[in-house]
C-alpha cells in the first residue's frame, strides 16, 4: 500500500499548539495597510484558532486523525 501524504498547503499555513490546538496566521495583513487602524493592524498580527467545527477537518489534513 501507499503511504497517505500530509496536504501540502495545510502543513504550511497550520501549526499545532502544544494543548493540541491549531493555529493560524490571520490575513489581509500584507498591503495597503495605511487605511487600516492600528488596532485592526495588531489584532491581524495575533495568531487565529480554528474553530472546533472546523478542527476535524483540519486535522484531517494534517493526517493527525
Amino acid at each position: 500500500m501507499p503511504k497517505v501524504k500530509t496536504n501540502s498547503s495545510a502543513k504550511k499555513r497550520f501549526k499545532v499548539t502544544g494543548t493540541g490546538e491549531i493555529t493560524y496566521q490571520k490575513s489581509f495583513k500584507r498591503h495597503i495597510l495605511t487605511k487600516k487602524s492600528k488596532k485592526r493592524k495588531r489584532n491581524m498580527a495575533k495568531k487565529g484558532l480554528v474553530s472546533p467545527s472546523h478542527t476535524d477537518f483540519v486535522k484531517r489534513l494534517l493526517r493527525l486523525k
